[in-house]
C-alpha cells in the first residue's frame, strides 16, 4: 500500500520529511516578531505570505485556488494544522508542516 493511501487527510509528503517544491507558496502563520527574527526565506527558497490564523478563521485570508497547493507553517505546528483545516473547508489545497519551524530546521 502506498503511504499516501494510508495517511489521514491532514497529512502529506511533508510528514515524511520531504521538502516542498520550491514553487509552492508557504503561508507563514507566525507572529510578526518571529517572522522578522527568523525569515522563512533563510530556510526555504519558496515564496511565502504572512497570514494570521484569525484572518483564515474569518475567511479574510486573500488566498485563492490560483495560489496552488499551500504549505502552512507556524512555530510548532498546532496553528498550521488548524489553519489547514479551515483553508481546505474553503476549497483550497492546504497542508500543515508538522512540527513548525523547529522541524523545518531539522530537514
Amino acid at each position: 500500500m502506498r503511504p499516501e493511501a494510508a495517511t489521514p487527510p491532514n497529512t502529506g509528503p511533508l510528514d515524511w520529511g520531504v521538502l516542498p517544491d520550491p514553487n509552492l507558496l508557504i503561508v507563514d502563520l507566525r507572529a510578526e516578531t518571529l517572522r522578522g527574527a527568523e525569515p522563512l526565506s533563510a530556510l526555504l527558497p519558496n515564496p511565502s505570505r504572512a497570514v494570521s490564523l484569525a484572518e483564515i478563521e474569518e475567511g479574510q485570508h486573500g488566498l485563492t485556488p490560483a495560489d496552488g497547493p499551500l504549505i502552512l507553517i507556524c512555530e510548532r505546528g498546532v496553528r498550521s494544522t488548524l489553519a489547514a483545516r479551515f483553508l481546505r473547508a474553503d476549497g483550497l489545497e492546504a497542508t500543515a508542516f508538522p512540527g513548525g519551524v523547529p522541524a523545518l530546521k531539522k530537514t
